[in-house]
């Protein structure tokens, strides 16, 4: 075991790796003065411990996000799923074509989030009871009530993701997996979008994407014009009217926004 080298590659993704181990941070800042004997006689007991207490919160932070994005992949693949199966609810040809695909990305991302949360030793939600009709009962019968939830679905997930994307931060495999399903569910709310006859992005606070007032928490703040510590993005440059400064940028959701919008299938 080189000692040295786990701190040093911990230290690549946590440059304050030495301040997280409290009071034994000047003992591992300073193993290179030790000897050796005597230093791997020490670490055996300590290190576990050491590690735990320095990064068990972190580890329990992304565990609570990559159940909060299970929930958020069963609900989608779920919903397709009920969708495939009800009896003429989506025309023949490219329109059941592309959602045969949505659902077994979504169910993949299902696979890939269970998968993960074990091998961090956590434990994977139960898929919970969904109930898509509470708010929209004709929506496993109206193809663009279907679609008009496929669409909020779609937006929410890419929002979801980019909110937690800071839990995530010290973990680089599971943000690097986490980017790569936000990036496919971008696509997919790029897709579906397009099936409704809507521009491929969000603008504004969603008024223009046709969605009735029950999915309106979905693009909540959507019409930010405030950037990177720039109050009003307009003023950067000619002919950057709000609708298309806010189509820029999407807007992430807290864990509270997205619970609530769950809540309505719930």
């Amino acid at each position: 075991m080189n000692i040295f080298k786990i701190i040093e590659d911990i230290e690549k993704v946590d440059p304050e790796v030495y301040n997280r181990l409290d009071s034994r941070r000047s003992a591992f800042k300073n193993l290179g003065s030790i000897s050796k004997k005597a230093a791997f006689a020490a670490i055996p007991l300590a290190l576990g411990s050491v590690f735990q207490k320095a990064y068990g919160q972190s580890i329990n932070t992304i565990l609570e996000v990559l159940n909060f994005a299970l929930k958020l992949e069963y609900l989608e693949r779920n919903f397709y799923t009920q969708a495939l199966a009800a009896n003429g609810l989506i025309p023949d040809g490219a329109p059941k074509g592309a959602i045969q695909k949505i659902q077994m990305h979504e169910a993949a991302h299902v696979e890939l989030l269970k998968t993960t949360i074990q091998s961090l030793n956590g434990t994977p939600i139960a898929e919970p009871t969904f109930n898509f009709g509470k708010n929209f009962p004709d929506w496993n019968t109206n193809y663009q009530t279907f679609l008009t939830l496929a669409q909020a679905f779609e937006d929410t997930g890419v929002r979801a993701y980019k909110g937690q994307a800071g839990n995530l931060i010290n973990n680089d495999a599971v943000l690097t997996a986490a980017l790569q399903i936000h990036s496919v569910e971008a696509r997919h709310a790029a897709h579906i979008r397009r099936m409704r006859n809507n521009e491929g992005w969000i603008v504004g606070d969603g008024n223009n994407s046709n969605v009735p007032a029950g999915a309106q928490p979905v693009y909540a703040g959507e019409g930010n014009l405030a950037q990177g510590g720039i109050n009003d993005i307009t003023r950067l440059g000619a002919g950057y009217s709000a609708e298309i400064a806010s189509g820029a940028f999407d807007e992430p959701l807290t864990k509270e926004q997205v619970a609530a919008i769950v809540s309505l299938f719930e």
